[in-house]
């Protein structure tokens, strides 16, 4: 199977998320080998007082994120379910869509493995980063 095209991506997004994912409006940035980078865009409907993204948010994107990024590393989405997920937060963002950078570190017979930094539009500074780990329900060959 060849690599997920952005139309293939939103297409599994919306059959195989549940509806609450489908309302954050995530947008495909990059789909590479690997690696996908979606943009949450600001929703004052996910924030907390003072106009901050809250966290629950995030950690959502990220599961999400990841499951592409394994998904463009075994070309083509598979069922796999979530181990594990570690999220550290940084700083807050405020008012600002949200760019989720997911990284496959290593993908393993059963397990895979990723890495997640979040910034905000225009400001490569980091506001988040999250560690995941997933089981791979169908056995890769």
């Amino acid at each position: 199977m060849s690599m997920l095209t952005k139309a293939e991506a939103e297409a599994i997004l919306k059959q195989n998320f549940a509806p609450w994912i489908n309302d954050l409006n995530l947008r495909f940035e990059t789909l590479e080998k690997g690696r996908v980078v979606l943009r949450l865009p600001n929703n004052p409907r996910l924030n907390r007082l003072g106009g901050v993204l809250c966290g629950q948010a995030l950690m959502a994107v990220a599961d999400t994120a990841m499951v592409f990024a394994v998904s463009t590393a075994q070309a083509g989405f598979s069922d796999m379910a979530t181990v594990n997920q570690n999220t550290s937060f940084f700083r807050a963002a405020v008012d600002s869509d949200v760019l989720c950078d997911a990284r496959v570190v290593r993908m393993g017979r059963s397990l895979a493995f990723g890495d997640v930094l979040f910034t905000t539009l225009g400001n490569d500074a980091p506001i988040a980063q999250a560690t995941l780990t997933y089981a791979l329900l169908a056995p890769r060959k």
